[in-house]
């Protein structure tokens, strides 16, 4: 017999957040994935094409960490117009020692927005220029939202361009982002328009067609991807990654299976040249060597940063005696 700490998103979300303490948790993951220290397997896909979804299971064991993190998260993205978040799942903590079941997580996606947003934050922390103030984003949901409010963990931001596909969206997000950080928000009406003046560009959509063009970038821009993660999305164009002076990514092997590393292979890129962001922050590759390189960090997503930022939030509900034990 053992005793499983249910959580709830309400649990969670008191306890996480856009914190320092959790931007150095998903940042401290990354050298772990390049150096290949504890096991991740490839993620696990269902799709359901006729609702416009899937579900992904991702997973890692990392040493020194107590527990084991699996993760199943659903995104169906036709959800907006039923009055439903895109993103949702919950997360099961497994005991790193016994493999004992200690927690089950029912997040609803908040803790995978969570660490998305904070990992585009580590990225733009090691690659974009240190005086970084206005950013664009492309998308208008929940994790362009917090991407924004993320990027303000490590570059004094003041200006933000937000683009949609639904103009509607767009206007809806600046306003409140505008509120929230106290800067300058505005939409606009092009994906090239939000991109012309950028100094961070993040990308957070479900799009099967590239948004981002070779001709959008310019010296100095660093474009953060986070939208794709299946074999059939895509968020820039392959003469852009071509165009980039570095490309970086979570895993090698996740961006050239699901990511914008896909699309740039069957076009000429060299594999060899693209880079894991853990080896950007340990040291032994290089990210950006000057203020006018364009760079590009794509990321997959993975099973590593889930059960890092499930391990702090555990903890933190333990130390609260934040939600409900039942004995198995």
């Amino acid at each position: 017999m053992g005793l499983i700490r249910v959580l709830t998103a309400n649990d969670l979300r008191a306890a996480v957040g856009l914190g320092a303490e959790e931007l150095a948790a998903i940042e401290a993951v990354y050298p772990l994935i390049s150096e290949g220290i504890g096991s991740m397997p490839p993620i696990m896909r269902i799709d359901v094409p006729e609702n416009n979804g899937e579900i992904d299971v991702k997973s890692a064991y990392l040493p020194g960490y107590s527990g084991i993190a699996v993760k199943v998260s659903a995104g169906f993205f036709d959800n907006p117009g039923r009055g439903l978040p895109s993103l949702g799942g919950l997360m099961m903590v497994f005991d790193s020692e016994t493999g004992v079941p200690r927690s089950a997580l029912f997040d609803n996606g908040y803790l995978t927005d969570l660490r998305t947003a904070l990992a585009g934050a580590v990225a733009a922390k090691h690659l974009a220029t240190e005086d970084a103030t206005t950013a664009a984003v492309l998308g208008a949901g929940a994790q362009a939202r917090m991407q924004m409010a993320a990027l303000a963990l490590v570059r004094p931001i003041d200006r933000i361009r937000v683009w949609s596909r639904r103009r509607e969206q767009a206007d809806q997000l600046a306003r409140s982002l505008g509120a929230e950080l106290q800067i300058d928000v505005v939409a606009v009406a092009s994906e090239s328009d939000a991109v012309v003046d950028a100094d961070i560009l993040v990308t957070a959509t479900p799009s099967t067609e590239p948004l981002v063009t070779e001709e959008m970038l310019h010296p100095g821009l660093h474009v953060t991807a986070v939208g794709s993660d299946a074999e059939n999305k895509q968020e820039l164009a392959a003469g852009a990654v071509l165009a980039a002076d570095r490309f970086v990514c979570d895993s090698v092997s996740q961006s050239a299976r699901l990511g914008e590393l896909r699309a740039a292979l069957g076009h000429g890129f060299d594999r060899a040249e693209a880079v894991e962001l853990g080896a950007v922050i340990n040291g032994s590759s290089v990210g950006r060597s000057d203020s006018d390189e364009i760079t590009i960090c794509d990321l997959t997503g993975t099973g590593a940063q889930d059960t890092a930022i499930a391990s702090l939030a555990m903890t933190r509900c333990a130390e609260k005696g934040a939600g409900v034990e039942i004995r198995t």
